[in-house]
């Protein structure tokens, strides 16, 4: 508990990035890339800097009306501001759940991870392909 007059902060932690963020970073490289000024695009945008600088830094919610002035000032598509808003999205979720990519390419390796799954393991070892694939494993009970 803080003592009167005391200032207590609290960061809120979530599962994923917000949205806000993600946006906004990806809205401020691309202005960078393009070597622009947030004077520049704040103008074509028809919003305030302030305004402008607050949304790349994901501190304002910027309605769709905003954000597509912001990306037509740009020359971005929404739908590409959204798709690259994917992207990071997944990037960071396999940044957090320690993912890494890779494919069943050796036999022993594969039936390891098929016995840590719970499946028993069979005598006549599964073919595997040698190129990436994508594995589902359904259990029937």
């Amino acid at each position: 508990m803080a003592a009167a007059g005391q200032v207590v902060l609290f960061e809120r932690r979530t599962a994923e990035p917000l949205l806000r963020h993600v946006l906004g970073g990806i809205l401020r490289a691309e202005r960078t890339e393009q070597a622009r000024t947030l004077l520049d695009v704040a103008l074509a945008a028809q919003v305030s800097t302030a305004y402008l600088s607050e949304v790349e830094r994901g501190r304002k919610e910027a309605s769709s009306e905003v954000l597509a002035a912001i990306c037509r000032a740009l020359g971005l598509r929404v739908v590409d501001l959204l798709a690259r808003s994917q992207d990071e999205f997944d990037a960071e979720a396999n940044r957090r759940a320690g993912v890494e990519r890779r494919s069943l390419t050796s036999r022993p390796r594969a039936e390891r991870e098929l016995h840590a799954l719970g499946t028993p393991r069979r005598s006549a070892a599964p073919v595997l392909s040698t190129t990436p694939t994508t594995t589902v494993l359904l259990l029937a009970a």
